[in-house]
């Protein structure tokens, strides 16, 4: 009997990382954007930009882990700003443009101009917007993992089956039958379940995932 275990949406992420820059009224604003998959991830972005540019006087941001509709964790950060003028406007750039596992540094050295708080809402968001009009983006593959219990005269009828549909196996264990844990493409699933029938003797999934 097969059973999902769960649901998986597939959405937007970034397929590398890009730095921009913009000049607003003599304030430089530079722009780091990349995929992260955690906070952990995110946080050291973030310390990587202040080594770079440890003397800039802002480094704001906002980050999506997750679907971008439903995402595990979201945050922002004005890092100073004047409250609701930069991570905010930075993370309604990120969700406007439905991208996850996203983060997004801001890099401000003030230029002896102030801006308000509608110029830094426009600057910021301006400066995000570059970034992202940069990063190419890519899509989540969602994927599935199986553990299959077969007699050895079809392992390599599996291992080639899998070779031609982008399945992957991760660990194999004999004993008087093959067990294969393996990961294949989510669209994969229902023709593997087939092929399986006659030739399995157990076939389990164990859960499901993404992999960009």
């Amino acid at each position: 009997m097969f059973e999902p275990s769960f649901v998986i949406m597939t959405f937007s992420i970034p397929a590398n990382s890009v730095q921009t820059e913009i000049e607003i009224k003599k304030s430089r604003f530079i722009t780091r954007v990349g995929f992260v998959s955690s906070r952990t991830a995110a946080m050291a972005m973030l310390q990587q930009a202040k080594v770079d540019y440890p003397d800039a006087r802002h480094h704001c941001w906002a980050y999506v882990i997750g679907a971008p509709d439903s995402p595990k964790t979201a945050a922002m950060s004005d890092d100073g700003e004047p409250s609701g003028t930069a991570g905010k406007p930075i993370l309604n750039v990120l969700q406007h443009k439905q991208i996850g596992n996203i983060m997004l540094i801001v890099i401000r050295y003030f230029g002896g101009i102030k801006l308000g708080a509608g110029g830094l809402v426009r600057a910021y968001s301006a400066a995000a917007q570059t970034g992202i009009d940069e990063l190419e983006i890519k899509r989540e593959v969602p994927m599935c993992e199986f553990t299959v219990t077969t007699d050895f005269a079809n392992e390599q009828y599996i291992r080639h089956w899998l070779t031609q549909n982008k399945g992957l196996i991760s660990k194999v264990e004999y004993s008087d039958t093959v067990s294969l844990a393996l990961t294949l493409p989510l669209t994969k699933k229902d023709e593997f379940v087939t092929l399986l029938g006659p030739i399995s003797n157990t076939f389990q999934q164990t859960k499901q995932g993404q992999q960009s």
